[in-house]
C-alpha cells in the first residue's frame, strides 16, 4: 500500500517541485518589469503556471481515485489475514482498472464542473451587482461547500464498491450511495477525525524538514545573490518535497485504509457480510482473491436458507423465554 502511495505521491512531487522553480523565476523576472508592456508579456506565463497547478491538484485528485480502489483489496485480505503483495494487489485490482479509470474521471470532472459553475455564478452577481454581491456569494460558497462534502461522502466508497463487487461505474455509484444511507454522520465524524490526525501528523514531520531547508539555504548563501538564490531554492525545493512525497504516502495509505474498513463495516451491517467472511475463514476457500467479491463457483451451501429468509417457527410451538 505504501509503494503504491508512494508512486503516485512521486508524480505529484515531480510537477509541485517544477511549478515552485517555475514560479520562483517568473517572479524574479516581475521584480525587472518596467512597463505595461512588460507586464502583460510577463502574464502569459504566469497564467500558465496557475493553469499548471490546477492541472496537477486535478491529476493527483484522479490519481487518487484510482488507488483508493485498488489499496481495497490489501484491506479486504486483510481481514481475513491474508497477506497482499505488490504484483498481487495489482493483478486482482487491474482486472477492474476500466471501471475504475471511468469512476475516477466522472467524479474529476463532476468536482471541476460545480467547482467551475460556482465560480462562474460568483462572476456574474459581482459584475451585475458590484460588492452587494458578497451578500449573496457567501451564502452561496459556504452551501456549495456543505454540498460537496455531502455528495463526496455519499460516493467515496464507490472505487471500493467496483473493485471487490466487480460493479460497473454507474452501478458502483449506486452502491456506494445506498451503503451510506442513514450512516452518514458516523462516516462524516470518522473521516473528519482521520483527516485531522492525519494533518497534524503531516505538520509535525514538516516543522523539521522546514527548518532543515532553512539553514541548508543559510548555509549555502550567506549573502545570497539571484543565482544563488535560485540554486539553494532548487535544492530545499527538492528535499521539501521528497519529505512532503514520503508524509504523503503513509498518509493517503492509512486514509485509504480507513475508507476502505468503513465499506467492509458498512456490508457487514447491511450484507451479512461477516458471515461470508466466517465461512471463507472456516473453509479456507479462495485463497488467492479478494474476500467480499462475487463467486464464481456454484454454492449450496447458502444462509440463511429458503432464499435468503430464516426458516418460520413451527406452528404451535413458542421457544421458551
Amino acid at each position: 500500500m505504501f509503494g503504491s502511495a508512494l508512486i503516485v505521491q512521486a508524480i505529484g512531487a515531480v510537477f509541485i517541485g517544477i511549478v515552485t522553480v517555475g514560479m520562483f523565476q517568473l517572479s524574479m523576472s516581475l521584480e525587472n518589469v518596467s512597463s505595461e508592456a512588460e507586464f502583460t508579456e510577463a502574464m502569459g506565463p504566469f497564467l500558465a503556471i496557475m493553469a499548471g497547478t490546477l492541472g496537477v491538484s486535478v491529476l493527483i485528485g484522479f490519481l487518487g481515485s484510482v488507488l483508493q480502489g485498488v489499496l481495497a483489496v490489501p484491506v479486504a485480505r486483510a481481514v481475513l489475514n491474508r497477506r497482499t503483495g505488490f504484483k498481487q494487489m495489482w493483478k486482482l485490482a487491474g482486472r477492474r482498472i476500466w471501471p475504475l479509470l471511468g469512476v475516477a474521471v466522472l467524479l474529476t470532472l463532476g468536482g471541476l464542473l460545480a467547482a467551475a459553475a460556482v465560480i462562474g455564478i460568483a462572476v456574474l452577481l459581482f459584475t451585475a451587482m458590484g460588492p452587494a454581491a458578497l451578500l449573496v456569494v457567501l451564502p452561496l460558497g459556504l452551501g456549495s461547500i456543505v454540498f460537496f462534502v455531502w455528495i463526496a461522502l455519499k460516493l467515496m466508497l464507490a472505487p471500493a464498491a467496483i473493485v471487490v463487487e466487480r460493479t460497473g461505474v454507474y452501478d458502483g455509484l449506486l452502491r456506494s450511495w445506498h451503503l451510506t444511507r442513514n450512516n452518514w454522520w458516523r462516516i462524516f465524524g470518522i473521516t473528519l477525525v482521520v483527516a485531522i490526525m492525519v494533518g497534524i501528523i503531516a505538520q509535525i514531520v514538516q516543522i523539521p524538514a522546514s527548518l532543515a531547508a532553512a539553514a541548508i539555504g543559510q548555509v549555502m548563501a550567506p549573502h545570497p545573490d539571484p543565482e544563488t538564490v535560485a540554486s539553494t531554492l532548487v535544492v530545499t525545493t527538492v528535499i521539501s518535497t521528497a519529505i512532503g512525497a514520503l508524509v504523503g504516502s503513509v498518509t493517503f495509505a492509512f486514509q485509504s485504509s480507513v475508507s476502505a474498513l468503513l465499506y467492509m463495516d458498512l456490508r457487514m451491517r447491511r450484507d451479512g457480510l461477516d458471515v461470508e467472511l466466517m465461512r471463507l475463514m472456516e473453509t479456507g476457500a479462495d485463497p488467492d482473491g479478494i474476500p467480499g467479491a462475487p463467486s464464481d463457483l456454484p454454492r449450496n451451501d447458502t444462509w440463511p436458507p429458503h432464499g435468503g429468509h430464516f426458516p418460520p417457527s413451527v406452528p404451535g410451538h413458542r421457544p421458551p423465554a
